[in-house]
């Protein structure tokens, strides 16, 4: 008894470093594709950011190590080291017959992104001087993909001026859901402007638990007639009308006229006027 029950132990030790092996390869692949991201966000190509997070981990290495770490053909990984280097993340060190490559260190990605903020505020006012695009001038602009999707609410942001109305009809649980970390921080940033903020939502428990805070965000919410669904977040400000599809593909139609944008606004104002509080 004895003796099965030691052998019952044994099985049950090593399914348990099995299985917390499995959870800990697990996390560090999700980490590593997380901070891939990252640098791709940052401005890296997906090679570039492969061979960096590989030195990173791997220290002073041989591209033959890098090669098998990142899973890069070592031919390519020469040339994607050069760039790095260029871009200064990257030192080479020279041992004997034998080329090394480390990282620098990560705080370099700081001061790159600052000397290329440096470089476009100083070359904004020309970028500004070629951006002719008259305020009351009618056109049309198509987006596709949520990063340029994120740029559209960005410049609704910057657009907007003291005492604007902005208005919104939308089921908030398939916008919201489309990048929640990025969406509560725009409805935040949104709520400090000294603009009147009205929403129209289809009706869901996300929905009410807004309309609950809905003082917090400096909105006012009404929710449409059940039954209603919804697929496009619509933004209405004086000059702008924003077409946002919430189901895939993720896609947006802008439309520049202030008289487009007031035509939208006598819509949502009828329906606005006869939905309860």
């Amino acid at each position: 008894m004895s003796t099965l029950f030691n052998i019952l132990l044994i099985f049950s030790f090593k399914i348990y470093i099995i299985v917390i092996y499995n959870v800990d390869e697990y996390l560090d692949i999700f980490m590593k594709n997380k901070l891939l991201k990252v640098l791709n966000e940052l401005g890296l190509t997906e090679k570039e950011s492969k061979v960096y997070l590989a030195l990173l981990s791997l220290g002073e290495v041989t591209v033959l190590s890098i090669s098998k770490e990142a899973g890069i053909k070592r031919t390519t990984v020469y040339s994607v080291l050069e760039s790095l280097k260029q871009k200064g993340l990257v030192e080479v060190v020279v041992r004997g017959f034998k080329t090394f490559y480390r990282a620098i260190n990560p705080e370099n990605l700081a001061a790159i992104i600052e000397e290329r903020q440096q470089k476009l505020n100083r070359y904004l006012p020309d970028f500004l001087s070629l951006y002719n695009a008259s305020a009351e001038e009618s056109y049309l602009r198509y987006y596709e993909g949520l990063p340029a999707i994120k740029s559209i609410y960005e410049d609704l942001l910057k657009s907007v001026k003291l005492g604007d109305d902005y208005l919104v009809i939308s089921d908030q649980e398939k916008w919201y859901s489309l990048d929640p970390e990025y969406f509560e921080d725009f409805l935040r940033r949104r709520s400090k402007l000294n603009i009147k903020i009205r929403l129209l939502l289809q009706d869901s428990p996300m929905a009410r638990r807004y309309q609950k805070m809905q003082e917090f965000y400096n909105e006012t919410i009404k929710l449409l007639p059940a039954g209603t669904k919804l697929d496009t977040n619509l933004v209405i400000i004086p000059q702008r009308v924003v077409i946002h599809q919430t189901v895939p593909p993720i896609k947006a139609i802008v439309i520049d006229s202030p008289i487009v944008a007031k035509m939208h606004k006598e819509f949502f104002e009828i329906m606005w006027q006869f939905l309860p509080d």
